[in-house]
């Protein structure tokens, strides 16, 4: 079941809002919907994500000098 919320928002974001629903052909409340859906997956996956470290930590599971340098050096940029 649906309930209504009100909140603010500025005129800019009104109105690209608005352009995405009708680019989409869809009203305001299906893209908002679309965006709190999408905002919650978000922050529920980093939350747990969060969760699983914290458990990994408290296990005293760590990665040891060598897993890390090999890490950063993956991401390193190559010349």
């Amino acid at each position: 079941m649906s309930k209504p919320v009100t909140f603010r928002l500025d005129d800019d974001k009104l109105q690209c809002l608005d352009q995405i629903a009708s680019s989409m052909d869809r009203d305001r409340s299906y893209v908002l919907n679309e965006a709190v859906n999408n905002y919650l997956e978000v922050k529920q996956w980093h939350a747990e994500q969060i969760r699983k470290a914290i458990a990994g930590a408290d296990a005293g599971e760590f990665a040891i000098e060598e897993e890390v340098r090999a890490a950063f050096d993956a991401f390193r940029a190559k010349p």
